[in-house]
Parts: C-alpha cells; structure tokens; sequence
C-alpha cells in the first residue's frame, strides 16, 4: 500500500475560496489525489484523474456528496444524491424538459430577453453587473420555466445560495444557510402542481409523478434540484463572463470578429474560472488513485478549476483564450453525474456572450468583490464603469 501525499492547507479557507488557483497549482504539482487532514478529504487535483472519477459511480458513490452528515441526510432520495438504478430513473425525468430538442423553442425567448437587457444596460453607460445581468437574467429565466411566481420567486436567489452553501463542511457559512435551505426544502416538500404555472416544466414533472415514472413524492426533489443546482452556478458564469471580457477585450473583438465562436468562449468561461469551488464523492471500497491506496469510506473532494487548469491536459493554462474551444472541461462535470441542466445553461450563457459582442464595442470594469463561499465561486459585486455600443 501506497500512502497518498498529504497536505495542511484548508481547502476551505477564506483565502483560498476567494482566489484557489495558487492552492489548486500546489496541490496539482503535488501530487493527482493528495490528503487533507484539516479537512478529513482527499482532494482530487489532476484532469485524467477526476474524469475517471466521475465515470465510475460503482467505486466512486455521490450518496454522501456533500461534506456534513446533515446535508447528505437531507439529500437521500435526491437526483444529486442518488446512485443508479435510483439515479437513472430519477434523471430520465429532470433532464426530460432539458435536452437540446425540448430547449428548442425556449432560444427564441432567451435571446430576445437577452438582447433587451443588455441593450437597456449600454444604453445606461454604466451598470453594477451581478444584480443587474448575471442575477437577474437567470433568475427570471427559471421563474418562467419551472413556473414560480410570488414568495418563491422573490426567494430564488436566497434559496439556491443557501442550498449550494451547506453542501460545505459544518463551519459558519454552513450553519447560517441550514435555515435558508430549511425554506426551500420545506416548500419543495409541500408543492402541488397547482402551485405551478399550466403548462410549465414544474407541471410536467408533476404529471411523471401521476404517471408513474418516478417514485411517489420525489417530484419535489427534482423541483428542488433546478432551484438547488441551477440557479447559483449560473449567475456565477454570468458574472465570470463580464469579467473576463472586461480584462481581456480582445477575447471579446475576436467573437466580435465570428459569432460563431459564443460557443467556445463560453466553454473557455467555464474552464478558466469554474464556478463550482469542490465537489464530493465517497469510496465505496478501497481503490488505488494515481498510484496511492485511498481506503474503503473516504471522503473526496474534486477540484474542478484544478483539473481545468492541469498542464498535462491544456496546453498554455492560464492563459484565457476562447480559440482553444475546450469542449471538454470539467466544470459541467462528466458521466453519469454530469449536469443535467448544461443545455439550459449554455442558452443563457450564448445569448448572452452573443449580445455582448454585437452591442458593445469596450466595457471598462473595475476591480469586482468575492466573498468566501464553500461551494460556488462567484463575483458579489462587478461593476462595470464604462460602456460604449457598437
């Protein structure tokens, strides 16, 4: 038996959330699976090695995902949280309303919604650009969609910030957002159909539930999941999108110059600044990891944004350049786990990216605001000082 490398660095760190490039670079050129006692982890740091993670649920199991025993308890039964078979039937239905065919005739809306906003946001000169883009954008999007209005709307943001916070460890952040969750998870217990709008994807989850698709009583799960999952990790993109436009505008000029580069700098978005900070699998017996014996019940934690930034795979990491199209990065996930709702978040993303480059010539940004948060990696505040149309 091989010992894995180990390592007294606090994966959960104010410092460390705030910028972990530096910490995931040392823990890479470390070693691919390296231990954290402070942490009682073991963090999985290379591209290769987190890929063949994720594809072997039957090793590697997302029944304890999270990193406190209250949040995997409160997840059982859960898409998130589930191995297959339960998974499987369980994600035939979330992603149901989520593939490309089914996404379709909601590009239009998205677009149009898209073009307006950030039209009434140049028009302005200047804009603060969380609260009014990479917030409110999603937002409404996913109101629409799964057909939320009144008190859950007005709570999205709350809800999917404290959902995503206490999958961390048990230390403040964690323990303020339990109560926060607690609504959500409450109010996902007690939906009907009847709370949703006709004709929306909250109502067809419902009806597989009647039909009996999915178990009795986990329609509320799934709702939960686009609500837990979603909603955070987007505006997080969205924010990371100005940003780095706002830094390197000539990554801009060049989609700019072909709109049909949006894709590829989204992915180059995704990949260069994951918005997930970690995310946890569990051992279901012991298994050898980049050469060191990794034992039966362990706790992992996958750095996607290492992974995205690993020399072996990517040539040039740290340089942000859409040309590279990496449509293989690690921030959507991989296998059977992969997000489910990557399709959704790609048409926000593109129309998005896609009016930019046709409306705005240069955006001057000054120096945006993170806070320390366990799961998501997102810009607090952002603004954007100057703006001047095409």
């Amino acid at each position: 038996m091989t010992a894995p490398a180990e390592s007294g660095i606090d994966i959960w760190d104010d410092d460390v959330l705030v910028d972990p490039y530096p910490t995931y670079a040392a823990l890479r050129e470390q070693a691919g699976v390296v231990h954290l006692p402070k942490n009682d982890l073991y963090a999985l740091t290379r591209y290769d090695i987190i890929r063949d993670v994720l594809g072997d649920p039957a090793t590697f199991s997302s029944t304890t995902l999270g990193f406190n025993p209250m949040v995997n308890e409160a997840l059982q039964g859960t898409s998130l949280a589930s191995d297959p078979p339960l998974h499987t039937q369980l994600r035939a239905t979330l992603s149901e309303n989520l593939t490309p065919r089914a996404l379709r005739g909601l590009k239009i809306i998205i677009d149009e919604k898209a073009d307006k906003l950030v039209a009434d946001l140049v028009a302005g000169g200047s804009f603060e650009a969380i609260d009014s883009l990479a917030r409110a954008f999603p937002l409404e999007i996913v109101a629409d969609l799964i057909g939320f209005s009144g008190h859950v709307k007005d709570n999205m943001m709350r809800w999917g910030q404290a959902a995503m916070q206490v999958i961390g460890p048990m230390n403040q952040r964690t323990q303020e957002s339990f109560p926060i969750a607690g609504e959500l998870y409450g109010w996902c217990s007690s939906v009907t159909a009847g709370d949703l709008a006709p004709g929306s994807i909250g109502r067809g989850i419902f009806d597989a539930e009647t039909r009996g698709d999915i178990p009795e009583g986990s329609a509320g799960h799934i709702i939960h999941q686009y609500l837990g999952a979603g909603v955070d990790t987007t505006i997080a993109s969205i924010g990371n999108i100005i940003a780095l436009f706002g830094r390197h505008p000539e990554q801009l000029e060049l989609v700019r110059e072909n709109l049909d580069r949006v894709p590829a700098a989204f992915a180059e978005v995704l990949r260069y600044w994951a918005p997930v900070h970690i995310w946890g699998r569990t051992t279901t017996r012991e298994v050898e990891i980049d050469g060191a014996t990794v034992p039966a019940g362990a706790q992992l934690g996958i750095l996607f944004g290492a992974g995205n930034r690993d020399p072996r795979h990517y040539e040039n990491p740290d340089t942000f350049d859409i040309r590279r199209n990496p449509v293989d990065h690690l921030s959507f996930g991989y296998g059977p786990h992969g997000c489910a709702g990557q399709g959704l978040a790609k048409l926000e993303a593109h129309a998005i990216i896609d009016a930019l480059a046709r409306q705005v010539k240069s955006l001057s940004i000054a120096d945006g605001i993170r806070v320390p948060s366990n799961i998501t990696r997102s810009f607090e505040k952002l603004q954007v000082v100057k703006v001047v149309a095409s």
